[in-house]
């Protein structure tokens, strides 16, 4: 029987305490002024590497600490309580995955232990299209092979990270889609170095948030044939195979947004007096910060349950999504009840309300929109007809 913790273990507690003294070094003057010229938090991010928190699901042998998706989730979650965005670099601890379940032993022992130290950023993933978005069999993008290497053809659209990364793991079509045997094959997985790559033009956009976003060109870019990962034609079903540690730990970014929504509000609403009294003593401010509140212990129950069933090695489908979920719904209800209570400041840079609340809001929409959420607990968990 898969075991789930309600409290943390003595080890997790300075986990915690750990991450907790680097955010205490970036504070809210940090994120804002970053936020305003839409720069990298490189500094941040050395400093998690060097401290070893984003090498943390790599296994010992690779130089990493061996730690579970739980503790991963810890991680990310306190940058986010403490104000922090691990957006920035939340994508290491998932996309090595694929390398470390499909990946021959040459390709882990190249990139893994450099990756745990730091010496190479695996934090660029390329599976999003103009055309295709959340339907991600419909994937234009080609990868040929041509002796040995591979010629890279294709547009990928809201790539984070492009420009900070030295890695990429790369979803292409190998297989025309027509000629495909199934419908989920045909697809490959390729990891490969980015840095000064012929043939491959980023594009920044300017989005909502500063998510260092951009739009990827391949003009026959080769890649060598060793950056397969796997098998030909199976790449679609490794992508999937990662997505649970996604979710969990994409949830875990979210319940950390949460619980920084209602502390700063529970906070404010003690303090802020109008008409003689706090504010909080009105219940049209205090139920909501209470609604929040609840719905936030809600969504880590369900992440602390995935969780245990993914490092127990057991199916978690179901738990991890309903996990981001119910997190990304969670966040952005504390979000909105935040703002309410602070009134006016609620939008005031300063305050980082504002700045967290479009932070936050992404996560109802990526990796996977809620909806897609919905769809999938309807027809693969309570056996409705398919709807999409």
């Amino acid at each position: 029987m898969t075991t789930l913790r309600l409290t943390l273990t003595d080890d997790q507690r300075a986990l915690k305490a750990g991450v907790i003294d680097i955010c205490k070094r970036y504070p809210g003057e940090y994120w804002r002024e970053l936020d305003a010229k839409r720069e990298y938090p490189e500094a941040f991010v050395n400093e998690l590497t060097r401290a070893g928190y984003l090498g943390a699901l790599i296994p010992t042998e690779y130089g990493g600490v061996g730690l579970g998706i739980a503790d991963g989730s810890l991680i990310l979650q306190t940058v986010h309580e403490h104000g922090g965005n691990a957006a920035a670099c939340h994508a290491q601890m998932y996309i090595m995955g694929t390398l470390l379940r499909h990946g021959s032993e040459a390709q882990k022992k190249k990139y893994l232990p450099k990756i745990a130290t730091g010496d190479l950023r695996l934090q660029a993933f390329g599976v999003t299209e103009p055309n295709a978005g959340s339907d991600t069999l419909m994937l234009q993008t080609t990868a040929i092979r041509k002796g040995d290497r591979y010629v890279v053809n294709g547009q990928k659209m809201f790539i984070s990270r492009a420009m900070q990364s030295d890695l990429m793991l790369l979803l292409a079509r190998t297989t025309p889609r027509e000629q495909a045997k199934k419908r989920g094959e045909g697809l490959s997985v390729f990891l490969f170095d980015i840095r000064n790559l012929k043939g491959l033009e980023i594009r920044p956009l300017r989005m909502m948030m500063n998510h260092s976003t951009n739009a990827l060109f391949f003009d026959n870019a080769e890649i060598p044939a060793e950056s397969l990962i796997g098998e030909e034609g199976k790449g679609f079903h490794y992508i999937l195979d990662g997505m649970n540690a996604e979710r969990i730990l994409v949830a875990s970014e979210s319940i950390g947004d949460g619980r920084w929504f209602v502390d700063k509000a529970v906070a404010y609403s003690g303090q802020r007096v109008l008409f003689g009294k706090p504010v909080g003593a009105n219940q049209g401010v205090q139920f909501p910060i209470a609604k929040a509140h609840m719905a936030v212990e809600t969504a880590q129950l369900m992440r602390d349950k995935a969780a245990a069933l993914f490092d127990a090695g057991e199916p978690c489908g179901p738990e991890a999504n309903m996990a981001k979920y119910l997190a990304a719904e969670a966040a952005w209800d504390a979000g909105n009840a935040c703002i309410d209570c602070h009134g006016g400041y609620g939008y005031a840079e300063e305050y980082d309300i504002e700045r967290k609340f479009r932070e936050c809001r992404l996560y109802k929409t990526a990796p996977v929109n809620n909806n897609l959420v919905l769809a999938y607990v309807g027809q693969h968990v309570l056996g409705m007809p398919r709807s999409y």
